[in-house]
């Protein structure tokens, strides 16, 4: 992938140090020194110009967020439209939970320490779909493992993407791990636009076209796992109590009289 930005590109990136990250070994297993709380940390994975984490920290003050890319360029466009972002929706434009990270993801065990991080973000990653290039797709179980290691008990990975082929890869590859796997969906916003969610720059063009959007959810974290599993126990009793109540409130027919004679 090559950009072409304005010049200075490097020189603004080094310039916002309260925002943009250069080299993450310094911050690993210590990332929250650098917000200054002890907030969830959720990181996206390949954040393109920075939309998507933008939003998401904007609607999120409670959580710490991080985009990780490797471009200065989408680096650079990402720190105006965060702090545009901001500007717009609470008057500052010092995002206070977010960071942007410029990194090679093939690398995320450097940035992260194990247990560090509670959500990963995957949008819209390279699909790869040459057969020959499979293991660099971030669905790849070689990737996934990296993903397990700093994902803390609570955590998860939500993954969207417009690539069927890419999707279903991703489904068997998190099913050959077996991983638990909830909320998959095959056309998004088949129905209406989920607003409750977020959407990628990508995202918004591809629903306009009329694009499926595949997305689940990938329970990690042991904590997650047994939450998961008591929603869905308290979800089967709720439909079964639903189930008897009907049967018991419909009226049972009278019997038939017939007179002889």
């Amino acid at each position: 992938m090559r950009l072409r930005g304005r010049k200075g590109i490097l020189e603004s990136i080094e310039a916002q140090p309260e925002l943009v990250v250069l080299d993450a070994a310094p911050h690993k297993g210590r990332w929250r020194e650098f917000f200054g709380n002890d907030n969830p940390i959720y990181i996206e994975l390949g954040m393109g110009k920075g939309k998507f984490i933008s939003d998401m920290s904007v609607r999120n003050p409670h959580i710490n967020f991080i985009g990780v890319d490797m471009y200065d360029e989408l680096i650079r466009r990402a720190s105006e439209k965060a702090r545009q972002a901001w500007e717009t929706a609470h008057g500052t434009s010092q995002p206070p939970n977010l960071a942007l990270l410029r990194a090679n993801i093939e690398g995320i065990e450097n940035m992260f320490a194990p247990n560090e991080v509670q959500r990963i973000h995957l949008n819209f990653s390279d699909p790869w779909p040459k057969a020959k290039h499979a293991r660099r797709r971030l669905t790849h179980s070689r990737f996934v493992e990296k993903y397990i290691e700093i994902l803390n008990d609570l955590g998860e990975i939500h993954f969207k993407t417009d690539s069927q082929s890419l999707f279903e890869f991703s489904l068997n590859s998190f099913a050959d791990m077996e991983l638990m796997m909830r909320n998959i969906s095959l056309h998004l916003h088949k129905d209406e636009l989920r607003d409750d969610l977020v959407l990628t720059e990508y995202e918004s063009k591809f629903v306009e076209r009329g694009n499926n959007i595949h997305r689940v959810e990938v329970v990690i974290g042991e904590r997650a796992v047994a939450a998961h599993r008591a929603a869905k126990m308290a979800a089967q009793k709720k439909d079964q109590a639903e189930e008897t109540s009907t049967e018991v409130s419909e009226p049972s027919a009278a019997p038939t009289m017939t007179s002889e004679g």
